[in-house]
């Protein structure tokens, strides 16, 4: 399950805006969407991913996604970094 990858993840991107900094350098390797999160706020970071050739996972929930990283609040994206062992 993707929440699982989440967790796992010894660096994890949490959040929007620093997700979509990172996918511009070039420093993710995967990226979790929630599917209930405001089209208009995920809209970016689909299309930059896109560009960038990194794969988008889509995941149910904000909350989860949220808790999967350690968060007690929602979560739009998150993501891996490349450099994560």
């Amino acid at each position: 399950m993707s929440y699982d990858k989440v967790k796992q993840a010894s660096k994890v991107i949490i959040g929007m805006k620093q997700t979509l900094k990172a996918v511009e350098q070039g420093m993710v390797k995967e990226v979790f969407v929630a599917k209930d999160a405001d089209p208009r706020i995920i809209e970016k970071i689909i299309g930059v991913c896109s560009e960038k050739e990194v794969s988008v996972e889509y995941v149910d929930s904000m909350k989860q996604l949220g808790k999967a990283c350690g968060i007690e609040v929602g979560a739009a994206t998150a993501a891996i970094m490349i450099n994560e062992q």
